[in-house]
């Protein structure tokens, strides 16, 4: 070993420091004496190489006893390849416990051009910070795993995700609060939607994540998900009794490069409130405004029942998408409930050869460019096509309606950087903010984004 070299060199460097200067003068005084001075050099130096033997002997010792205790004792921390679709790597101990960070920045801007009529200070050009989160996940020994999410935006910090989960093989459990399996696009996250803002149904039935146990059983191409929700970890006081149940199959088979996906959902929320509100709104398709054009105020309601239905496919650059959702709405007394609708329908092909959507988990996924800037190309560009529609008028209730044609232009230079351009006209039907004297009138939004995730 090199330090048990550097030691006998160090050593015997001394051992001749103190015999020769003695041998020097020796030799200047009585030459007699040489023969008796290297005599004593000789044994002392011998005597000084058993004692560096035995040193060396002590240390290897003690090493293999360190090494043997390790496992026991906590372990240092070690740097563990990323996992697959990850930019940051995950630190692990040899006790099983892992701690990885993650986040997103998205930064938005544009306007909104409405009839000139319509003075709203959310009007025109705006701005924001969209998302702007910290969070880290990892593993817990034994099975259990673990995941908290901050957001920074809008002057406060707020909770996204903060669950503890356990893996039983096929299954998974989770506490905490999460999404309640609303559908794929609400699942799919924010990263890696094809326009800059969820379908309008998402927002307007109020789609969030809550407080919650659930289970997840999935094998081969099913998927099965259940669980109950309390509400939102922000909204939780004394005066919060509400509750709700949720549930979702989905089946993706592959047929060659050909992923399909269709899936089912149900939704049930008691309010548990006899003074309880229900309010359905929605945006012209941007968040950087608060005005909303479609709006039901504030609805007395016993509970909630949704149903959705949920269909996708990718082939090669091309993919096509559509989901439909339909909110029902308890009334106390004789009053008439209401049913409201919303859905949409998407078609994208990427420009770029060797590039297409990415799917996992039953939910899109991260796009991964085929050349990407750095590496000698230009990264994926994705073009896209939707139409979204969102009626909230029903039993005597007129929220409006909204029909909204979009396209949208995404560049994805790399894993984990994506610019976005969007366009949307908005046609409204009884909106909630009249234009002079009308009700019927057209809107448009445009809106860009540039965002990095890690």
């Amino acid at each position: 070993m090199a330090i048990h070299r550097t030691l006998s060199t160090l050593a015997l460097a001394t051992a001749l420091g103190w015999t020769i200067p003695a041998h020097a003068q020796s030799e200047q005084s009585q030459t007699g004496d040489l023969q008796a001075e290297i005599a004593a050099m000789r044994e002392q130096m011998a005597a000084m190489a058993q004692q560096i033997e035995a040193l060396e002997a002590r240390l290897e010792a003690s090493q293999s006893i360190a090494a043997a205790a390790a496992p026991r004792n906590a372990a240092p921390v070690a740097q563990a390849p990323a996992a697959a679709g990850t930019q940051v790597a995950r630190l692990e101990t040899q006790g099983g416990w892992s701690f990885q960070p993650f986040g997103r920045l998205m930064f938005d801007a544009g306007s909104v051009n409405a009839p000139a009529s319509i003075a709203d200070p959310g009007l025109g050009f705006g701005n924001e910070v969209r998302r702007a989160r910290f969070g880290v996940q990892g593993d817990i020994p034994g099975g259990f795993n673990y995941k908290m999410e901050l957001e920074f935006t809008g002057g406060e910090v707020e909770i996204t995700d903060a669950i503890l989960g356990y893996d039983a093989g096929d299954t998974t459990l989770t506490v905490g609060q999460h999404n309640n399996f609303q559908g794929l696009e609400e699942l799919t996250s924010s990263r890696f939607t094809s326009f800059m803002e969820r379908a309008a149904f998402t927002d307007a039935f109020d789609f969030q994540r809550r407080v919650g146990l659930s289970a997840s059983y999935g094998k081969g191409n099913l998927l099965f998900q259940g669980g109950v929700f309390t509400d939102n970890i922000d909204n939780l006081d004394a005066s919060n009794n509400s509750w709700g149940a949720d549930a979702r199959a989905v089946v993706a088979p592959k047929l060659g490069d050909l992923q399909l996906h269709a899936g089912a959902s149900v939704h049930y929320r008691d309010l548990n409130d006899a003074q309880a509100d229900v309010r359905y709104r929605q945006r012209p398709q941007v968040h950087f405004t608060d005005t909303r054009f479609v709006n039901t105020g504030n609805i007395g309601a016993d509970s909630e029942l949704g149903y959705g239905l949920e269909l996708a496919a990718i082939k090669g650059p091309l993919h096509v998408t559509g989901e439909t959702f339909w909110q029902q709405v308890d009334r106390p007394g004789a009053l008439a409930d209401p049913t409201f609708f919303g859905g949409y329908a998407e078609v994208g092909y990427f420009l770029t050869p060797g590039d297409s959507r990415g799917y996992k988990g039953n939910k899109f996924d991260r796009v991964k460019p085929k050349n990407p800037v750095g590496k000698g190309g230009f990264g994926a560009v994705q073009v896209n096509a939707r139409y979204d529609h969102l009626d909230l008028s029903d039993a005597a209730i007129i929220g409006g309606t909204q029909d909204s044609y979009g396209l949208s232009v995404i560049w994805t230079p790399t894993d984990y950087t994506r610019f976005m351009l969007n366009y949307w006209r908005n046609q409204y039907r009884d909106a909630a903010i009249a234009a002079g004297t009308s009700t019927d009138y057209s809107v448009d939004s445009f809106g860009v984004r540039a965002q990095v995730d890690f």
